[in-house]
């Protein structure tokens, strides 16, 4: 259970991010925003390419080509730069490089037989979205896939949260749970109303970041989710 008192409702739906939460891709974000920056001209190593860097790590789990854009006042080079880091990752996927966190399909499965609704969000585009939903054999794995483009706007932003429960019939933003890597999934998740925003240290952020932002249960993995939801 989350919330206690006679009237605290039961998780109906569970809202889990992707790249370091769900699925492990030994740091190809990473990888693929550098690719990003060298595309456009910044030279790795300078001051330039150390504060983009910088900003990259700190807004990790928000929607990719907002990320571009705060970086780069223009908007052709911002979708260059966009552009350039969904080949780069697509490539990593190609190659094998992203593979499901331990214990997350399991987790997923357990929450859809105890009657959860999930939601597998990313700060992805769709087409990046789908292929690595692809690669991983995802396309029935969750009840619905959701990026930015799909919701409005991405991560702080609740909007992928409030579109899930609407899209899935849930009654109560109460009754949400939200898993996440980053303090962005954690801040989307209070934005919403959740009752339970839980960090997971698999990915990008800390468990010190985690709280800061928010965060109800800070889990050492997804595989952890279950149980706190009074499903096992």
């Amino acid at each position: 259970m989350t919330r206690s008192g006679p009237d605290a409702p039961r998780i109906a739906l569970a809202c889990l991010d992707m790249a370091g939460t769900t699925v492990e891709d030994a740091g190809a974000v990473s990888y693929a925003f550098a690719a990003a920056l060298d595309e456009v001209g910044v030279v790795e190593g300078s001051a330039e390419w150390e504060r983009m860097a910088e900003y990259v790590a700190d807004t990790m789990g928000t929607s990719k080509i907002v990320v571009f854009r705060a970086l780069f006042d223009d908007e052709q080079v911002a979708e260059k730069a966009n552009a350039a880091f969904e080949a780069d990752y697509e490539e990593r996927i190609a190659s094998g490089a992203v593979v499901p966190i331990a214990g997350a399909e399991e987790a997923i499965a357990e929450l859809r037989g105890a009657g959860v609704k999930v939601a597998l969000h990313t700060g992805f585009s769709v087409v990046t979205r789908n292929r690595l939903v692809a690669a991983l054999g995802w396309e029935e794995i969750a009840d619905l896939l959701l990026c930015p483009a799909e919701a409005g706007r991405g991560r702080p932003y609740p909007d992928m949260v409030l579109t899930s429960l609407l899209r899935l019939g849930v009654d109560d933003v109460a009754a949400v749970a939200i898993c996440g890597d980053t303090a962005a999934d954690v801040e989307a998740g209070r934005h919403a109303g959740a009752s339970v925003v839980a960090g997971v240290l698999t990915g990008a952020d800390g468990a010190d970041r985690l709280l800061g932002a928010g965060a109800t249960h800070v889990l050492g993995s997804i595989a952890e989710l279950p149980g706190i939801l009074g499903i096992r």
